[in-house]
């Protein structure tokens, strides 16, 4: 069944809110799997709703230690209505930027590697997961981000197989997003249950 990104829009703005008023959508995946590009077309058939990426949560010292971080600073404020305020992290200069706030919108998404960790899915109204092998990920990241990088990428591998060895997010989603290169396609993932309105498949034009 071939879909329009409003369908999937429409979809998420039905589910009940998950974390106070707002609906959190997780959108994870590999290192260079898509995400942030998937996650800002999701985000203008929503009608702009607001997108954290966690790259702005995360650190060179702390790649996947900031769920504390995260809760505190956004989580929190958001289940009870009120905007959250972090300071987004500059992977250039290495030191937190100006404050940056994030209103309690019906729909807020977060997107990128452990957005789906199991600390953060109590919070979750729906988990999509982009659905392309690491290695193939990872390749796409590299080259990407150019030579300069190797050597952060070396170390980011690691951690990233440590993540997600003990702490997966492909087994707990609803959805499951394939890109190709005239757009994607959203599938019912490991914890969908299909019902009269699943999207099976969702197709969409760059």
């Amino acid at each position: 069944m071939h879909t329009s990104p409003d369908t999937l829009a429409s979809r998420l703005h039905r589910l009940p809110p998950s974390c106070g008023p707002v609906r959190l959508v997780g959108i994870d995946g590999h290192a260079g799997s898509g995400k942030t590009t998937f996650a800002g077309r999701l985000a203008e058939a929503l009608g702009g709703v607001p997108v954290l990426h966690l790259d702005d949560i995360a650190t060179h010292e702390e790649l996947f230690a900031w769920t504390g971080r995260l809760l505190r600073d956004v989580v929190e404020p958001l289940s009870r209505g009120e905007r959250a305020h972090y300071r987004p992290y500059n992977w250039q200069a290495r030191r937190f930027g100006p404050v940056r706030e994030l209103p309690p919108a019906p729909v807020v998404l977060v997107e990128g590697v452990g957005a789906g960790r199991r600390v953060l899915r109590p919070f979750l109204a729906c988990l999509l997961w982009m659905e392309l092998a690491s290695e193939d990920a990872w390749a796409r990241g590299r080259q990407r981000d150019g030579s300069e990088q190797s050597d952060f990428w070396a170390g980011w591998v690691l951690a990233e197989r440590r993540h997600f060895a003990e702490d997966p997010s492909r087994p707990f989603a609803d959805l499951l997003v394939r890109g190709f290169s005239e757009g994607f396609e959203v599938f019912p993932g490991p914890a969908g249950t299909p019902g009269p309105d699943q999207v099976i498949t969702h197709r969409d034009g760059p």
